[in-house]
């Protein structure tokens, strides 16, 4: 594996969630997941990471985690559904560098790894091929993108009213009403900060490349954008977004999300962004003593979305002016990288 040719970044990624269920615990009627202790809402970096999948497929790339024919597949399907030309152990044979052409393919596996371990089978072809793949694989790619998940800023309030609907339709030309039930569970609102690292270490061993850490900049952002589509997820926004690129030398700063809370401005409880005051001093403060190891800053932010630092307020989309650090704003749009293009 070659060395990468970028150096370590990390990330923070601030979204907010109103009138929707962010993330359902399915051993829980798929209620929103929350800390019991502390009330706080949480969205696992699973979460995340399907939606960050979901546009790289929008986008044209290849991805290696996803349903195949509308159904959830296991790793031999999966496998094959990036290596087309593989349908039985003897192919393998003829795919030169498998791994690397897996990996060029899986886009995904670049970012996040993944487990590439295989079931023996009753089926001698099919325990043959099995058997190949299995040998042909490690069996996990560590993946040098991770995120953690986020608690919310706030103690989140489901909210009782969506709890449960009832669609009344009519059951035939007789019967003029019938109906059935639907859980809906939903949370009021809450504000979410996503921790993530970008390990130059790891990417050595997934070939992710320095073009697939600066699409980062406009996947996390559009991917919160476009695909919380459906009736329970829709209502979910993304806020600000911060990457830190340090200079040479295998150091990151850690932990952002934890330096960044809800100012005394902000409202009691909260009902929307307009209700949202984020104090950055702790942030801001710790990033401007580390600054002869940061090379630059890059990010974006919604104007709505109110920031304090020193007791002055200002829109997330000026904290670039509020750094005295180099920082580089994201246009997300202009600088999409799509697969055809």
């Amino acid at each position: 594996m070659s060395s990468p040719d970028f150096p370590r970044s990390e990330m923070l990624f601030v979204t907010d969630a109103q009138d929707c269920n962010p993330n359902g615990n399915p051993l829980a009627e798929d209620r929103p997941r929350r800390d019991p202790e502390t009330g706080q809402g949480i969205v696992t970096d699973v979460r995340l990471k399907r939606y960050l999948r979901d546009q790289l497929l929008d986008d044209g790339y290849g991805v290696y985690v996803k349903k195949v024919d509308g159904e959830s597949q296991g790793r031999k399907t999966l496998t094959l559904d990036i290596l087309d030309e593989i349908s039985e152990a003897s192919d393998i044979e003829e795919v030169e560098d498998i791994g690397k052409k897996f990996l060029s393919r899986a886009t995904d596996v670049r970012y996040f790894g993944a487990a590439l371990t295989f079931e023996s089978s009753d089926d001698d072809d099919d325990d043959k091929l099995q058997n190949a793949l299995q040998g042909a694989f490690p069996n996990q790619y560590q993946g040098p993108v991770q995120f953690l998940p986020a608690k919310s800023l706030n103690k989140v309030e489901e909210n009782q009213d969506y709890d449960s609907l009832t669609s009344v339709i009519a059951t035939d030309d007789e019967n003029r009403q019938g109906g059935f039930g639907l859980d809906d569970h939903r949370i009021v609102y809450g504000i979410f900060p996503f921790y993530g690292l970008v390990d130059e270490n790891a990417a050595a061993d997934t070939n992710l490349t320095k073009d697939d850490v600066e699409r980062l900049d406009t996947l996390c952002w559009r991917a919160l954008k476009n695909q919380p589509t459906s009736r329970s997820k829709l209502g979910q926004t993304p806020r600000l977004y911060l990457r830190v690129v340090y200079e040479e030398g295998k150091y990151h700063t850690g932990n952002l999300h934890n330096m960044i809370d809800l100012a005394d401005e902000s409202s009691d409880p909260l009902r929307s962004i307009d209700d949202v005051v984020v104090t950055v001093d702790s942030l801001c403060d710790r990033l401007e003593t580390e600054k002869e190891r940061i090379d630059k800053i890059r990010f974006v932010g919604d104007s709505r979305f109110t920031l304090s630092r020193g007791g002055e307020t200002f829109g997330a989309d000026e904290i670039g002016e509020k750094l005295h650090l180099n920082t580089e704003q994201i246009n997300v749009y202009k600088e999409r990288d799509l697969a055809d293009e």
